[in-house]
């Protein structure tokens, strides 16, 4: 062996890769052609393609050819196309159809078209490097003269004019095509000219039962993709609050900014006829983390350089800013992540819907429980409990087929963009099989097993001893999931959908399930410490804001002796994520319980003692622990009591008429001694009023503000005006009125 040939290179010494930003990076040499992956990207379709070589004297005059004159897209809000493709909602000036159904052009000739004799092709272009293999090229002709991946017909001919019929497959790509028109001549095709009023949006059909989001039942379907605004559920399972949401997914640019989140993820375009692939793409590029996607989450408080979650009343102005501005928006939580991720599904044409699950679990670890320290007296022991159980939690259903699963498993997935975990190395989760998740086949694609532990966890209570070593004192099995709320169909209402995720707690069939998610290592807590004999009982409270109130406890002596309970009584200051910020509470009453006898116990909690600690959302959690002297056993009760903000006033006056001024006006008066200072009021309402703002630097205490502004209602049918009212002291402020806009 050579000298040479025996040379090893040291690392540290080796030449390190070009750093130039300068070099030109591509994909050539691996593939021939550039990969498609944006929309936006276009492609020059040559006007005339030779057959052949030119002759010496050149081309021919080209005059006794069929010649195209004029295109049609048959794009106006009253016309075929949009009503029957269920579009006209849509503010855009180009025909926007849906997938496996027919949509018309009209086409204008030189002369009248002879089909004997002309040959013509209407050509559908996606990308940067159009391929009738990708799908990507797709020419259309006439009566199926030959073959096509989309259906075409003549439906009308008159004088000069071609009315053609084009049904694109129930799996085209979902984006925008460029459309032109070619005519064959025996010396080569040549095409129309790129013209940009001839471009075609083609999104997914939940009308159409070839097509994979198929959605079988008329009042779900017109929910779930044409209604424009929604609620979304909050607050905690005993107390629920609402709070309107503008989905806003026909607004003006809308479409656009979804089609760009695509295209910003280098998603390929021949990927996106398939919403299992388009909806967790969706999941990731939701969060910046990890791809520089639409919105940036924060959960400090601390919102100087953005617009605070809390103060959002819609999608709309977060999707276009960042399609206008190409960087993240600053800021987002669960819902505003559900809201945005909701009007992007509806835009693209995928029925969706906000879903709130309360008392939601993070499990990070798969264990499905979440650990609650205890001293050995039964005291919470705060430094070492570090698992916390969100209030809520809001995620995406989408609705739609999964041939990669076994038959019935298709149907609602959840989907969510709020950044938790990592799944497959980038933040994001779904879709998952709701049916699945009921039935405990957490195997099963996507993040089954973490949306499994948001509903199934259980809450488990050591008591750990001086010695460091923790012995199970009690299991709650019921705590975690105790309520999931969507919007009903077709109304205001709420409905409860807990039974679609899980079956009744101590039912044989959650016994099954449990057994079944524990072959997929999915492990529950087995242990079953002895139950005491003496209940603990928080009583239901509704309190405003700035109130003194009255915590009421009840324990219940089941046994036929007397007991006597140490009990820890802890109120603390939390996040809507369960986390804590601070205890503003802390007693220690003794309380003795004759055989069979129940006793009261009532804590007064004073505004001062919580009003300066407060974060946004404004809500307190009061845990109760004890040991039962007599017994050792021990009880614990848990209470989020959310404090009732403020709300704002919101009228309209005038008459309610397409295109006529009127006028709105928000009112709100600080109830509180003290001032509020850098209040912002937000509102916008789909269809009638583009998102705006109005800062105050003050409101004093006990003062007044009203805010007025003209608007002009776009179209008819009724809608919904929404706003809100922001401040560092002050979040979660909200109002609405409702309109009905006459043509």
């Amino acid at each position: 062996m050579s000298d040479q040939s025996a040379t090893t290179t040291d690392p540290s010494t080796a030449p390190s890769a070009p750093t130039n930003p300068d070099v030109k990076v591509s994909n050539r040499g691996r593939t021939s052609a550039p990969i498609a992956n944006a929309n936006s990207a276009e492609y020059d379709v040559p006007e005339f393609e030779l057959f052949g070589a030119v002759g010496p004297r050149g081309l021919p005059p080209m005059t006794e050819f069929l010649d195209v004159w004029d295109v049609d897209m048959m794009r106006k809000q009253d016309e075929t196309n949009k009503v029957l493709h269920h579009t006209a909602m849509y503010h855009s000036e180009y025909l926007i159809v849906r997938r496996a159904q027919e949509f018309q052009i009209k086409i204008t000739f030189n002369r009248p078209y002879d089909a004997n004799k002309d040959k013509i092709a209407v050509e559908f272009v996606i990308g940067a490097s159009p391929q009738y293999s990708k799908n990507t090229y797709i020419p259309v002709f006439p009566n199926e003269e030959r073959r096509s991946p989309w259906q075409g017909r003549i439906i009308k001919t008159s004088d000069n004019m071609l009315i053609m019929g084009i049904i694109p497959t129930a799996t085209s790509i979902v984006g925008k095509y460029h459309m032109y028109v070619a005519v064959v001549t025996p010396f080569g095709i040549r095409r129309t000219k790129r013209d940009k009023s001839r471009e075609v949006y083609v999104l997914f059909n939940p009308w159409a039962a070839a097509d994979a989001v198929f959605l079988d039942d008329d009042t779900e379907r017109e929910e779930c993709v044409m209604t424009e605004t929604g609620i979304i559920y909050h607050g905690s399972h005993d107390d629920v609050a609402e709070r309107h949401w503008n989905y806003g997914q026909f607004n003006y640019g809308v479409l656009d900014a979804c089609l760009y989140i695509l295209d910003r993820s280098e998603m390929p375009i021949a990927n996106r006829g398939d919403p299992i692939k388009v909806a967790r793409k969706a999941s990731a590029m939701l969060d910046n983390r990890d791809d520089g996607g639409v919105l940036v989450g924060n959960w400090s408080g601390n919102y100087t350089y953005g617009v605070a979650p809390t103060a959002w009343t819609g999608s709309t102005e977060i999707l276009l800013t960042y399609a206008n501005r190409k960087i993240p928006v600053c800021y987002a939580q669960c819902w505003v992540y559900a809201g945005v991720f909701n009007s992007f599904l509806r835009c693209l044409g995928i029925p969706s819907r906000v879903v709130t699950n309360f008392v939601s679990a993070h499990d990070n670890d798969g264990n499905l429980k979440t650990d609650v320290i205890l001293d050995e007296n039964g005291r919470m022991d705060r430094s070492r409990t570090r698992d916390s159980i969100w209030n809520y939690h809001c995620w995406t259903e989408s609705y739609m087929s999964r041939p990669d699963l076994p038959a019935g498993f298709g149907g609602w997935q959840v989907v969510d963009a709020t950044p938790q975990e990592t799944s497959d190395g980038m933040y994001r989760c779904g879709p998952a099989s709701v049916h699945a998740i009921k039935h405990g086949y957490i195997c099963y694609p996507f993040d089954a097993p973490f949306v499994f532990a948001e509903v199934n966890s259980d809450m488990v209570f050591y008591s750990r001893r001086r010695d460091g070593t923790m012995e199970t004192v009690k299991v709650n099995r019921s705590h975690v999931g105790r309520m999931v709320l969507t919007k009903a169909a077709g109304t205001q209402d709420r409905r409860d959908i807990t039974e679609q995720y899980k079956f009744p707690e101590g039912s044989a069939e959650e016994r099954t399930v449990m057994e079944k998610a524990e072959l997929y290592s999915c492990k529950r807590e087995t242990s079953n410490p002895p139950i005491a004999d003496v209940d603990l009982l928080l009583s239901n409270l509704e309190v405003s804001l700035g109130d003194d109130f009255q915590l009421s406890l009840e324990f219940v002596n089941r046994s036929n002796y007397r007991r006597t309970v140490e009990a820890y009584i802890s109120g603390s200051v939390i996040y809507y994520t369960g986390v804590t910020s601070s205890e503003f509470l802390f007693t220690t009453p003794t309380i003795k319980i004759g055989p069979g006898q129940n006793v009261k116990e009532s804590v007064s909690v004073e505004a001062k003692q919580y009003m300066k600690l407060l974060v946004e959302q404004s809500n307190l959690h009061f845990i109760v622990t004890g040991k039962v002297i007599e017994t050792g056993h021990i009880v614990t009760a848990m209470k989020v009591v959310r404090l009732h903000n403020p709300v704002l006033r919101v009228k309209v006056s005038g008459p309610a008429v397409v295109n006529e001024e009127m006028m709105a006006v928000v009112e709100f008066t600080n109830p509180f001694t003290t001032s509020l200072e850098d209040v912002n009021i937000r509102m916008e309402g789909s269809g009638i009023m583009m998102p705006m703002s109005k800062h105050y630097k003050l409101i004093t205490g006990g003062s007044s503000i009203t805010w007025s502004e003209f608007f002009s209602p776009q179209r008819a049918g009724t809608s919904r005006l929404i706003a809100t009212l922001d401040c560092p002291t002050l979040r979660q402020v909200h109002g609405e009125a409702t309109l009905t806009v006459e043509a």
